[in-house]
């Protein structure tokens, strides 16, 4: 039995960039990925989502895990997965023409210095973010995306 499905004309997501994992205690989980290699990249204290913790490892290019620490009790699990795309107002027009009815207008607005983004959900309710970079801008969360001085181990 096939189960694949016919391909879009217009690819939306050109790359994953990395999974954010919902985790019951940010100490534990830090320490625990630590021991695996993982260092911080960076952190974002008090998003709407909780507090989140950038990890990569010594040999990968970009972040390609984010702990969030919700300000609520949601369930450890998958938080979200990260694509980026090459053009956010193609990639909307194009999902939506496929049947993707919570594909929303970006945030922030045309802004030429900050990131556009747009969060889906897929058929089993899990949430997809799109990202379309500012020029010139890496493909994936750096270093260099955190002013010196931030983006310490939360330790």
């Amino acid at each position: 039995m096939n189960t694949e499905s016919p391909m879009s004309p217009t690819p939306v997501g050109t790359r994953t960039i990395h999974v954010g994992l919902r985790v019951s205690d940010r100490r534990r989980s830090l320490d625990f990925y630590r021991s695996l290699g993982y260092e911080v990249v960076g952190t974002v204290p008090e998003t709407e989502i909780g507090h989140l913790t950038m990890l990569k490892l010594p040999g990968d290019e970009f972040v390609t895990i984010e702990l969030v620490d919700p300000p609520d009790a949601s369930p450890p699990g998958l938080s979200h997965i990260v694509v980026t795309v090459n053009s956010l107002n193609d990639s909307i027009a194009a999902l939506r023409a496929a049947g993707v009815t919570d594909a929303a207008s970006p945030e922030p607005p045309d802004n030429p210095d900050t990131p556009r983004t747009v969060i889906i959900t897929d058929p089993d309710g899990n949430q997809i973010e799109l990202v379309q970079w500012p020029q010139g801008h890496a493909d994936g969360i750096t270093a260099a995306d955190w002013a010196e001085g931030t983006g310490q181990p939360d330790d």
